[in-house]
């Protein structure tokens, strides 16, 4: 399949193996609705343009507590597993962020462990960081609960069966000073949405995603501390403001530092895209 035949929304890719494994919000085929997906894809390919027939890595069994909205699924290999951490949501039981396992990149991906986000917030979109050694689940807090929606971190446990510690707020989305309030009614606020981070000698960059000037964007947060409690400062305007967003980077096997992205965001047209991302005297530019 070529890239653009892939309709994916909250793409992620793992290089492994000198192959790249893409995973996104998909759902299994037969359903156009790729928010009410109830299971996860995952195509492969050798060179970012040409991918192979999706295969099915993970659909849930009965006894999995999830019913829908199967969302932004990543994969890490960690202690020589491949763990996927995604979102989920069912009657009684706010959206969270979940840790499945699998012994390879294609799975098949199994329930692990509990659910990895307070009982009682409406979460998603929760990615992996270390610090010092420990894992930490990065994840949203929704903006629909909050208005205005947060970036919150939890420490893990070592197989990522569930949490360790107090959750705790990094940043508030109109902290940004760019992002923009969409809804209307009772129901408006602002989004923060698929976060991503990396660390260099300046310090930690997290890389979020919400609305400006009517359109879906990234935008980033530095931690020059180097550590996740911050203090963050924003990035003054966004790096992507055309219109998608939900990203994460990753080094492809030339070399180069990726960031890949869904767009539009408008539905049924999401696509993959790749681009180069290098550093800029601010942090980060997306090219």
């Amino acid at each position: 399949m070529k890239r653009e035949e892939i309709r994916i929304r909250d793409p992620f890719i793992l290089p492994f193996d000198n192959k790249y494994y893409l995973y996104g919000t998909t759902g299994l085929p037969g359903n156009d609705d790729i928010n009410d997906g109830r299971g996860f894809l995952c195509y492969v390919s050798e060179d970012l343009e040409n991918w192979s027939d999706p295969v099915c890595c993970f659909a849930p069994d009965g006894s999995f507590w999830g019913e829908k909205n199967f969302w932004a699924p990543e994969v890490h290999i960690h202690n020589g597993k491949f763990y996927m951490l995604a979102s989920f949501i069912a009657n009684g039981r706010m959206r969270a962020t979940q840790a499945l396992v699998s012994d390879s990149p294609t799975g098949p991906f199994k329930a692990h462990g509990e659910p990895l986000t307070p009982e009682n917030q409406m979460c998603l979109d929760g990615t992996l960081y270390y610090e010092d050694g420990k894992p930490y689940l990065v994840y949203c807090r929704e903006w629909v609960q909050v208005g205005d929606g947060e970036i919150c971190a939890a420490e893990l446990n070592d197989d990522f069966s569930r949490a360790c510690g107090e959750p705790f707020k990094l940043f508030g989305a109109s902290e940004s000073g760019w992002a923009e309030e969409i809804g209307s009614g009772d129901l408006k606020g602002t989004v923060t949405d698929g976060p991503f981070l990396i660390k260099d000698e300046r310090g930690i960059f997290l890389f979020w995603s919400s609305f400006y000037k009517g359109k879906y964007a990234v935008g980033a947060a530095h931690s020059a501390s180097g550590k996740i409690h911050g203090a963050w400062t924003h990035f003054k305007k966004p790096l992507f403001e055309d219109g998608g967003g939900h990203g994460m980077i990753f080094r492809s096997f030339d070399g180069k530092l990726r960031y890949v992205l869904h767009r539009p965001n408008d539905a049924p047209h999401e696509r993959l895209a790749v681009f180069d991302i290098v550093k800029s005297e601010e942090g980060y530019c997306i090219k």
